[in-house]
């Protein structure tokens, strides 16, 4: 991993919403998960260039709530380093599936995960609707639906 150091965040530090809001709309949106998620930041040197939000859906399925790279540091293979992790602490952990929410229109953000061996399982319709005040738009579309992918992990 180069120079890049990956940490947890210790309980008690200061959200970095700076970061977390490159892949979310909102505070009060990561607030609704942030504090029942474990933070992990990646730093290249003394800058957190990265942050990742998992969260224990259950016994058995990890969730990756939020997942940023900051601008300069973006189609550089940060996001994919993530994702590694994310699910090496999920086979560490006893996950047995990984999984990620996001916008329909979120085309850029669909191939990733699929190339990073995800699959869609499901739709949650209208979520961006019904949990945001205000219409957001990405790629020229109002977001409507969340798209839900899964890795399955093997052991």
């Amino acid at each position: 991993m180069q120079n890049f150091t990956f940490k947890k965040m210790e309980s008690g530090s200061e959200i970095p919403y700076k970061l977390l809001l490159l892949a979310d709309e909102t505070i009060e949106a990561i607030d609704q998960y942030i504090f029942t998620s474990e933070i992990y930041l990646l730093h290249d040197h003394q800058q957190e260039i990265a942050v990742m939000a998992l969260h224990k859906n259950s016994e058995t399925e990890l969730e990756i709530k939020n997942i940023a790279v900051i601008e300069s540091y973006r189609s550089k293979g940060i996001g994919s380093i993530l994702i590694h992790k994310a699910k090496e602490i999920a086979r560490e952990n006893h996950y047995k599936t990984l999984t990620v929410g996001t916008s329909d229109t979120g085309f850029q953000q669909i191939r990733f995960y699929e190339k990073n061996d995800f699959i869609t399982t499901g739709i949650r319709k209208d979520f961006f609707i019904k949990n945001y005040p205000d219409p957001i738009y990405e790629n020229g579309l109002q977001m409507r639906d969340m798209i839900l992918l899964t890795h399955h992990l093997t052991e």
